[in-house]
């Protein structure tokens, strides 16, 4: 049995998700989700994984959890384990991510084993990405406005351009880490799309839609996107990924929003600064074929 822990927005719970069932389908194991970091969570939406998409995966209990971890599966022990001077006392079972880009010991996970971390690579699980497209279908049909938008996206050179601010504008801690891209980021990534589409339109997602509107200036056709809100948010990504091409921000939300996109031939921007500092190698966060600026 694999068991990883989900904690994070949706986007992180994806890739969460997703190298937990690599594993579990490459060692022929079930797979079950702790969601116990949820408890008391008051970021994002919560826990949203199994309500959004028609993966269906079992919640793993207390008793899996004490099976795979043995007296390491309290709560209050996992944490203090979980942090770098502790990794002599995780035994064989428990796997804490040790930084940010590719791991290569991932290939030696045993068969039955626990993982923490955020795992933001399409190398841990290019090889079930069919599969894995269909675990995320999304489980709750379009809304009327969001069926007709789907019509508009389908019938034109789509592009979706993301822009994240929220916490990452309000939040000292959060900034620090992760801060907004810029608006000199978004129009060299509009005039890159503009030299290689013809006729693109763009479909502009965010959570502060008034800074997009006032900062983007675009000059071509466009679309503001901002009535998917709260529980609903997750719609925005499903709205992304039927467009054609993509401009992301530094959010794991729009990177599944391009990535959920099957097209082989679409353009996929993301800008090159994803951290503040700079300090975390970011080559293996995007797939091949996508360019960053």
């Amino acid at each position: 049995m694999i068991i990883v822990n989900l904690i994070g927005g949706l986007g992180n719970q994806m890739f969460q998700y997703a190298v937990g069932q690599a594993l579990a389908r490459a060692r022929g194991q079930s797979l079950r989700l702790d969601i116990s970091g949820f408890d008391g969570y008051g970021l994002h939406q919560g826990f949203e994984l199994l309500r959004v998409f028609t993966c269906e995966t079992p919640i793993a209990s207390d008793d899996e959890l004490r099976t795979i971890l043995g007296w390491r599966a309290a709560p209050a022990v996992r944490r203090l384990l979980a942090r770098p001077g502790f990794t002599a006392l995780r035994g064989p079972t428990f796997i804490v991510e040790p930084h940010f880009h590719y791991w290569r010991g991932v290939c030696d996970v045993p068969a039955t084993a626990y993982l923490q971390g955020y795992w933001q690579s399409e190398k841990y699980f290019a090889n079930t990405a069919v599969a894995l497209r269909a675990d995320f279908g999304f489980r709750q049909p379009m809304s009327e406005v969001n069926a007709a938008l789907a019509e508009r996206i389908d019938r034109c050179m789509a592009v979706s351009l993301h822009v994240r601010r929220g916490d990452y504008v309000s939040d000292s801690r959060t900034r620090a880490v992760l801060g907004p891209c810029s608006s000199d980021y978004y129009h060299a990534a509009m005039r890159y799309v503009a030299e290689r589409v013809q006729n693109p339109e763009f479909f502009v997602f965010s959570d502060d839609i008034v800074w997009a509107r006032d900062n983007l200036n675009i000059g071509v056709s466009c679309h503001y996107i901002d009535h998917n809100r709260g529980t609903e948010s997750y719609n925005d990504m499903r709205l992304m990924s039927l467009c054609r091409h993509h401009i992301l921000a530094n959010s794991s939300f729009s990177w599944w929003g391009a990535w959920l996109n099957p097209r082989e031939n679409k353009v996929v921007l993301a800008p090159a600064c994803w951290f503040s500092g700079g300090e975390r190698r970011v080559d293996d966060l995007f797939p091949q074929g996508w360019v960053t600026l």
